[in-house]
């Protein structure tokens, strides 16, 4: 009776929105069971806005989906994936994994062909579950074609999508292999091809409708899947339809049911917001009014007091400085208020401008970042001052400011300058955290980190911290023999963060700008929780250009984990590591930076990896990696190889004041020991951000 009136409630509403009149349906996407624009089972050809993040849960008596799904670009979808299997222990050793259900992870992509026209629909190719087990590995064609409120979609699909085998594969016409599927489950994290539109296939599709009330849009579907091999055990299926409603809670939350399979409610939830609309709301002083006041030649104490004051405070220049050297006044420091470091020199030149020396002709403001100098930006004070003043409609000029490599001036006339803290601290909470171990699902270690800074010289840095544990629960972390030949230099995680304290680093840090673009450093000390020891790094990053070389060369021990004490001492372990960098930021995608490392890791495996971060206008940061060595996958064990993603917030979408501060979130799947890098604390690419407006 119940399948009945969710049909009968269906043929209703189509029936009513046929009397209606067509209009343009509005860009409100909805998310599948699994994760990412679909209808239920299925998928869809639609896309959401770029930059769309959604957290979807979606429950029944079998599975629970977990899943976050983003729109990179416009073209390019992806959806990370957790499956709760409830009717599946995750092993049968119960000392190991406890009564803990199984959980598979998965990654799926869907990559836009051709957006619709006024006669063709949009199509869309798509991967489900890639790199994984293969519970739910697919690959799929669909089209998508809107008509009034509906919008209609029709795909074929193989592996999972395809199983019932309602059209012959096309590509069995091609090559007889193609009519055949290896149906094993593979290795968590292993990637293979081979499988890929291969086997029976099937044609599913459905309609979506958005309903007269605007938060209401159902959906109808017809699967391809007969649910003949699930690792859930048998499944029932009375029918291939679907029936579902998605209602829109708030603009961040949506709320689902659907009836499916004939015998089987689903219901979830969606939380969405969009990376590039999301905006600070912090509070901030005002910038400075233009109250020109002309100065001799030689500015007075107090005139030069009150410019370092705002400098400081209104600009975000923690220690600034003034120097005069003939017509050009310079300014310099440490910007630490402002993401946008052109906001901080908008301000430094209203505030120099309201106190000029008469016989000023330039004014250079010069970002450091610790007291490395990045880029100096040049402004005419003839042109600066007519746009300050304004200038009648119609003949305006351009600004005659320029962006340069970093002029010091060595020998100048008038300086002046308010010195640097030589010694900070901090306090802060720390939260470290696992998801989908086999020992337990969530696995935490709640602490506070206190952090000291020092600096001997204004390019000699001592740094150091000190954890101390609160709460964890690492006990459960019971992988303590490596199925890997390498050696164990990330896979003692647990004896390392057992202790209840420990020094996380302890180093000395000289960094130096060597001119025409070039950085370096040197360090040595504990270098994080795991190795101390010594290595240097030089960068070649050009002014404004999209792109930049690295190389780093470490020598390293690996730490005691035996105890708090033990830890300041060195086991017998030691390696060589390093890696050469190349940077690039391509011109026909300038929110994206790709990364291509080459090198020896911790293991003394070698290999290279390769990361693409794709930034959005709110600050955050999407990035994910990959890093393949010349260990073979069985050597390696479990995962096949290093991978995994991260998402970096700007602070400052949620503090009352402007921030460069940034808080991290990383995933990784599995961790081994092979393809491992050397955490180290300071990374001169990181800190030179400002030399690309980009990428700040």
């Amino acid at each position: 009776m119940k399948k009945k009136y969710l049909y009968s409630l269906m043929a209703m509403a189509v029936a009513a929105a046929c009397h209606a009149e067509t209009y343009v349906p509005p860009d409100n996407t909805t998310q599948s069971d699994f994760g990412g624009v679909g209808l239920l089972q299925t998928p869809t050809a639609r896309m959401a806005r770029e930059g769309a993040f959604s957290f979807n849960y979606h429950d029944n008596d079998q599975y629970r989906f977990y899943s976050g799904s983003i729109q990179l670009f416009p073209w390019l979808e992806t959806t990370l994936r957790y499956t709760d299997v409830r009717t599946r222990k995750y092993s049968n050793v119960e000392a190991f994994s406890g009564n803990q259900t199984y959980k598979d992870k998965s990654f799926d992509m869907k990559l836009r062909l051709w957006e619709e026209g006024y006669w063709l629909p949009q199509v869309a190719i798509g991967l489900r579950d890639i790199g994984g087990t293969g519970l739910f590995d697919s690959e799929y064609l669909v089209a998508s074609k809107a008509w009034g409120p509906f919008d209609f979609s029709l795909g074929i699909g193989w592996g999972y999508l395809g199983t019932s085998g309602n059209i012959k594969n096309p590509f069995c016409s091609v090559s007889g292999s193609y009519c055949y599927r290896d149906t094993s489950y593979h290795s968590a994290g292993s990637l293979s091809a081979g499988n890929m539109f291969h086997g029976p296939s099937a044609l599913f599709g459905g309609v979506e409708y958005q309903t007269p009330w605007q938060p209401l849009r159902l959906k109808l579907e017809y699967e391809g899947n007969n649910y003949s091999d699930e690792y859930a055990g048998v499944i029932e299926q009375k029918s291939k339809f679907n029936v579902g409603a998605v209602y829109r809670l708030s603009n961040w939350a949506d709320a689902s049911l659907s009836y499916e399979r004939g015998n089987t409610f689903m219901f979830g939830f969606t939380l969405h917001t969009n990376f590039n609309d999301l905006r600070h709301y912090w509070t901030d002083s005002r910038r400075p009014a233009y109250e020109p006041q002309p100065q001799d030649a030689v500015l007075q104490h107090t005139v030069v007091a009150n410019q370092l004051t705002q400098l400081k405070y209104n600009a975000g220049y923690i220690d600034p400085k003034i120097q005069i050297k003939g017509d050009t006044l310079y300014v310099s420091g440490d910007q630490e208020k402002y993401r946008d470091g052109d906001e901080g020199v908008v301000r430094a030149n209203r505030i120099i401008m309201n106190d000029l020396p008469a016989d000023i002709r330039t004014i250079k403001v010069t970002e450091n970042s610790v007291n490395l100098p990045q880029v100096t930006t040049e402004t005419d004070v003839a042109s600066l001052k007519r746009h300050l003043e304004g200038e009648p409609l119609g003949q305006e000029t351009p600004l005659l400011q320029k962006r340069e490599n970093p002029d010091i001036p060595e020998n100048t006339e008038q300086g002046w300058y308010i010195e640097k803290s030589r010694f900070n601290y901090s306090l802060d909470p720390v939260l470290n955290q696992s998801v989908g171990g086999p020992e337990n699902f969530y696995m935490y270690q709640l602490g506070v980190m206190g952090t000291a800074d020092y600096w001997l010289t204004d390019h000699l840095l001592t740094t150091g911290s000190l954890f101390v544990n609160l709460a964890n629960n690492y006990s459960k972390f019971n992988y303590t023999s490596s199925d890997s030949v390498l050696p164990r230099v990330r896979t003692r995680v647990r004896e390392y963060v057992e202790n209840n304290y420990y020094i996380n680093n302890l180093q000395a840090n000289y960094f130096q700008y060597l001119g025409n673009g070039f950085y370096g450093q040197v360090y040595g000390g504990y270098l994080e929780t795991m190795f101390g020891g010594v290595g240097t790094e030089v960068l070649w990053r050009p002014l404004d250009s999209d792109w930049a070389i690295g190389v780093n060369a470490n020598y390293v021990k690996q730490r005691d984990w035996t105890s708090p004490t033990d830890m300041m001492k060195f086991t017998n372990y030691s390696v060589k590591t390093g890696h050469l960098t190349a940077y690039w930021n391509p011109s026909f995608a300038p929110d994206v930076l790709m990364k291509l490392s080459v090198g020896q890791y911790l293991a003394g495996d070698k290999g290279a990896t390769f990361e693409v971060a794709k930034h959005f206008d709110s600050g955050i940061v999407v990035g994910t990696y990959a890093t393949i060595t010349n260990v073979s996958p069985q050597e390696y064990g479990e995962g096949d190889f290093t991978k995994g993603v991260y998402i970096s917030v700007p602070m400052d979408l949620f503090s009352a004041y402007p921030t460069r501060s940034r808080a991290q979130v990383s995933w990784s799947p599995l961790t081994r020991d092979g393809g491992q890098m050397l955490g180290r604390k300071f990374d001169l690419y990181s800190m030179t951000s400002d030399r690309n407006v980009n990428f700040r």
